[in-house]
């Protein structure tokens, strides 16, 4: 067997784990201190060796998420001299040569970083093709951001998240590695003293054949769904969406995003949980960073360079954040009485009040009777493009799609308005409105949230969009944003 070594790197641990800012760190039994006691070395396992160390590829060592979308799947081992480790299985004949799949392996494997979950070996016999990684064991970033138990991230840990992710993939590139494919919250790990680290999984590609994104497509870079492949500037856009999931607590997809940043929705965007970690201007900057990343045009992201130094500058200002608060405090003898804040009722309209208590039935009675007044000057649009047969066709879409809105047939709606969108001059907010009811009512949860936002960028001072936006937030459990949305709703009926 293959063998390539390297001498063995060592930080020391730090004093404590105060530092880490995650709160559900795994105290596993049978895990054992085995950090820093083995040399990284890259060298090819046999088939059996992974057997054993994985129990046969127990279901119950499976430490990914996989599905038809992530067919690849991660287990959790244990080699027999103790090391613990996480194995990448790939579909069967994703890379039927095997000396290629070994050849990618070791240009990984030759990578050493402190900002990485390194590569340390790989298997290429008969038709399993597996990778062997250093294993984390506190889990994803999607875990910690997502679903965690006890607490929500810190806004300091996000921040260091995203600066050591940032320096992991400027080392790959240094390194001659410019591809990171699909990059997403299940990327980032965190080891045991909750550092997080960027998986090497993704130096490799999913299959020879170069397919690079396995996860949703609508997270996918635009040149990605254009051409079909990855180039280095794809890399910064991966990250841009890293960024607004840091930010939101939520997989936004960029496109939505970028709809929030033009109609500075911004309250919709940030994680509530977040209030009073940051100051407003630091978070203008991060959205800032973000949304240039996410330029559709790849020549015009920044380098993951020139991203570091500003999040370096954000992370030691949120690491004296609360410091900087306690000094902006007066000190007076006798503080002052809190003010109870206002508990004035809001006044809503009977779609506003439909929107509060989420019932959508009554919702759809009324956007059903509502019709499109809202759509006079897109209907004006409309009419001079009548004469054209592809026209007429788009205009049948919405006929047929406001007939099945009318029966309730929710899942055709969908899909005619959905046609008639793709090929509409003018975007109509009536249609987006609707079509928003009909996601809500197929509990389709965030592509209602899009619809209404839309809505809202189409017609800013149109209320139903808003009052549309506070029922998709309250299922989807954003209280606080939900009742923002439908003050602005009122006021605006004002």
């Amino acid at each position: 067997m293959g063998c390539i070594c390297f001498k063995s790197w060592r930080r020391q641990s730090p004093p404590s784990i105060k530092s880490t800012a995650i709160d559900d760190l795994e105290n596993d039994r049978d895990d054992g201190d085995d950090e820093g006691h083995y040399p990284l070395i890259f060298r090819e396992l046999s088939l059996e060796e992974l057997r054993i160390a994985t129990d046969g590829f127990s279901g119950g060592n499976i430490v990914s998420e996989h599905n038809d979308w992530v067919p690849n799947i991660v287990y959790k081992g244990r080699l027999g001299d103790g090391r613990r480790i996480a194995v990448k299985r790939f579909q069967r004949l994703s890379w039927p040569d095997p000396l290629e799949f070994t050849k990618e392996a070791q240009a990984v494997g030759r990578l050493r970083s402190e900002h990485m979950a390194n590569m340390i070996g790989c298997c290429s016999e008969d038709n399993e093709r597996l990778l062997v990684a250093e294993y984390m064991p506190n889990g994803t970033l999607a875990k910690h951001l997502f679903h965690w138990e006890k607490r929500p991230m810190k806004w300091e840990m996000r921040l260091k998240v995203a600066l050591q992710t940032a320096r992991a993939l400027e080392f790959c590139k240094d390194k001659g590695i410019d591809l990171y494919h699909d990059l997403n919250p299940y990327r980032i790990l965190f080891d045991k003293m909750g550092n997080p680290k960027l998986s090497c999984f993704g130096l490799l590609k999913n299959s020879h054949q170069g397919k690079n994104h396995s996860t949703n497509l609508a997270f996918a870079p635009p040149e990605y769904l254009r051409l079909g492949t990855l180039i280095p500037e794809s890399v910064t856009f991966s990250f841009g969406t890293l960024l607004l999931d840091l930010m939101s607590g939520r997989h936004i997809p960029p496109n939505h995003a970028l709809d929030l940043f033009r109609g500075k929705n911004y309250l919709v965007l940030m994680d509530s949980a977040l209030d009073g970690q940051f100051s407003d201007e630091d978070r203008t900057e991060l959205m800032h960073i973000a949304s240039r990343c996410l330029k559709s045009e790849p020549e015009e992201r920044p380098r993951i360079k020139s991203l570091m130094a500003t999040l370096s500058r954000l992370q030691k200002r949120a690491e004296l954040w609360p410091i900087n608060v306690k000094r902006l405090t007066p000190v007076t003898s006798n503080p002052p009485e809190k003010t109870k804040p206002a508990t004035e009722p809001l006044k809503l309209t009977p779609f506003g009040d439909a929107c509060l208590r989420a019932d959508l039935c009554t919702m759809h009675e009324l956007l059903e009777k509502l019709g499109y007044g809202e759509d006079d000057g897109v209907a004006n649009e409309f009419s001079f493009q009548m004469w054209t047969d592809e026209m007429q066709e788009n205009m049948d879409y919405k006929m047929h799609g406001d007939a099945a809105f009318r029966s309730k047939d929710f899942e055709t709606a969908i899909e005619f308005y959905t046609e008639f969108l793709s090929g509409a001059p003018t975007v109509s907010p009536t249609v987006l409105a609707r079509r928003c009811l009909c996601y809500l009512m197929s509990e389709m949860f965030s592509e209602a949230l899009s619809d209404a936002m839309q809505a809202q960028v189409a017609s800013p001072e149109w209320p139903t969009a808003l009052y549309l936006q506070a029922a998709c937030l309250f299922k989807l459990e954003m209280e606080a944003e939900a009742k923002e949305a439908l003050r602005h709703g009122s006021a605006l009926e004002a």
